[in-house]
């Protein structure tokens, strides 16, 4: 059986009702769960005090920035190989929910970064790179609502989505190509394995991030029912005025 069929609007609409609630169900106890524990129930840390929980907020919404983009590009490759138009549906409704993710990132990074680089803003290159990732996700969108064609849109902005997944690269793994610069590095290395967080700020923390994953697959969902439910509508339409 072939998972493609899946891509298929009718049955994308079928199975994709069915599983919303439980996605959003579960983003919000886990992403409730990982912050009340987060703010309220961790102490503080002995060189950044009470700041050190913002990273509830920051690190999670920084993870999805870029995992939005990534599975942005994956799903513009899709429609791009395969033409499904839900694939491009879905690119196109993760985009406005990365770009809050960004944007989120960005202001709490900044706030974080006052008390401890004594600046809100430094041209890091991590730093730097996340926000040209910022643009690119503005592009995007921008894009999309310049095109009347719908086939056209997608596939023009499928390109700009593979020329910014390489900003989304960069944002990832900055700290790793270039040693210089103010933003620490990953605080859970994935390729080792070793972290630089406690358990006490590190259980709570897994706890956000899998919140605000699920969270991030509920609004894609959500979103891309809605644009399905638009094209259709606009299909219905063009039917409309051709038989009149």
């Amino acid at each position: 059986m072939s998972l493609w069929k899946y891509a298929n609007p009718q049955l994308f609409m079928s199975w994709s009702g069915k599983a919303l609630p439980w996605c959003m169900g579960l983003a919000a106890v886990t992403t409730l769960t990982g912050l009340i524990w987060g703010f309220f129930f961790t102490g503080d840390d002995f060189r950044m005090g009470s700041t050190v929980k913002i990273i509830y907020i920051h690190v999670p919404t920084a993870m999805m920035a870029i995992n939005a983009w990534i599975m942005m590009l994956v799903a513009s490759l899709i429609w791009l190989i395969r033409r499904h138009h839900v694939s491009a549906l879905a690119a196109k409704a993760a985009a406005p929910i990365g770009l809050i993710m960004t944007v989120i990132a960005l202001a709490t990074g900044a706030i974080w970064g006052k008390p401890m680089w004594g600046t809100y803003w430094a041209w890091d290159p991590r730093l730097t790179s996340f926000l040209i990732l910022f643009l690119f996700y503005l592009g995007y969108m921008a894009l999309w609502a310049a095109l009347d064609n719908p086939d056209t849109a997608a596939d023009l902005t499928a390109v700009l989505c593979l020329v910014g997944s390489v900003f989304a690269l960069l944002s990832r793994y900055a700290v790793q190509f270039w040693n210089q610069g103010l933003h620490q590095g990953t605080s859970v290395p994935v390729a080792t394995g070793e972290r630089t967080v406690d358990d006490i700020f590190f259980v709570p923390l897994m706890i956000s991030m899998v919140g605000f994953g699920l969270l991030f697959i509920a609004l894609v969902l959500l979103r891309t029912r809605t644009e399905v439910r638009a094209r259709r509508a606009q299909a219905l339409e063009a039917r409309a005025r051709q038989a009149a």
